[in-house]
């Protein structure tokens, strides 16, 4: 992937959304009903109402229900509560900032398991950093669902074949060295322990300084461990990295094109742009944007989430 002036490839993520579009249109032929997802929205973030109005439109094209749902913040828990209930909610989405880090969490662990497309209950946190892939061992016919905008950064990285399909499931990323900046538990710490779960070497970086995610020499650890890298920053990290993926929320954040690796793959899934123009000097292939992406990951995680309901028998699904 040796990159010179004008050698860098721009992929946007469109193009990769449709292919995984085409996946859900054939699951939806395995189930007998749309898939009904409720949305929730108890704030005025503009963010929030775009990603909403984003969410439906995604829904209505590709034969999915969505109703949204927009209460008082106050109220939302017992909506929560009620929709866990509710026959008719396959699944739901919480739009977040509610309230803050703490009572969103709260908030988070009242969606039920089986509902949840955005897969943040404490199960399925759990299982994710533990790398436990399945919800029903040792059957292992039920997938455990995964965060949306991680797994829509995996699914670039396998549409860019920066996954090796030639080694076995779980260890296609052996070999590859990512650097990972943002290190929130929303997505960038999630983001870094799926990579280093998957093979990688992962270096996670936030203004904290740099974290070591990996499993072991030779891959021995059936899940990543983590270790603080002491003295290190984006200088040692870029140059040794094949993969870069950057997701700072500030528009004052660059990464310096200067240390990125000759040929590295750069991708932004911050909603600012965290790259200078630039980096088409250095990179071979750039990602500026994910969020297609990520409305169709979550289209596909109710899909699966119908799926693993004991009425229906359809087959486990690759990650």
């Amino acid at each position: 992937m040796a990159a010179q002036n004008g050698a860098c490839k721009t992929v946007l993520a469109g193009s990769i959304a449709k292919s995984l579009l085409a996946e859900v249109q054939e699951g939806l032929k395995t189930i007998d009903r749309p898939p009904r997802l409720y949305g929730f929205l108890a704030n005025k973030d503009p963010a929030a109402r775009m990603y909403a109005d984003w969410t439906a439109k995604t829904c209505k094209e590709n034969g999915f229900d969505f109703i949204l749902k927009e209460v008082e913040r106050e109220d939302l828990e017992d909506e929560i509560r009620s929709a866990n209930n509710d026959d008719d909610a396959d699944g739901m989405i919480v739009y977040y900032p509610v309230f803050d880090s703490t009572r969103d969490r709260t908030l988070q662990w009242t969606v039920n398991m089986y509902k949840d497309v955005e897969g943040l209950s404490p199960q399925l946190i759990s299982n994710m950093y533990q790398n436990i892939r399945f919800l029903d061992p040792p059957t292992n016919l039920k997938k455990s669902i995964l965060p949306c905008t991680p797994l829509a950064v995996i699914k670039i990285l396998e549409h860019l074949h920066i996954y090796n399909t030639f080694l076995d499931y779980g260890k296609r990323l052996f070999g590859r060295r990512i650097t990972v900046i943002n290190r929130s538990e929303v997505v960038g710490r999630p983001l870094a322990a799926l990579l280093a779960n998957d093979g990688a070497e992962v270096y996670s970086v936030d203004v904290t300084g740099v974290q070591h995610f990996s499993r072991g020499s030779g891959l021995r650890n059936q899940k990543h461990e983590v270790r603080d890298m002491e003295g290190w920053g984006l200088e040692q990290c870029l140059p040794i990295s094949e993969v870069v993926i950057s997701g700072v929320p500030g528009d004052k954040y660059k990464v310096p094109t200067n240390l990125i690796r000759e040929g590295a793959v750069c991708i932004n899934f911050s909603s600012e742009k965290n790259f200078n123009p630039d980096v088409k000097e250095k990179a071979s292939i750039y990602v500026p944007a994910i969020g297609k992406v990520t409305i169709v990951i979550l289209l596909r995680n109710l899909l699966r989430i119908v799926q693993n309901r004991p009425s229906t028998n359809a087959p486990a699904q690759e990650e």
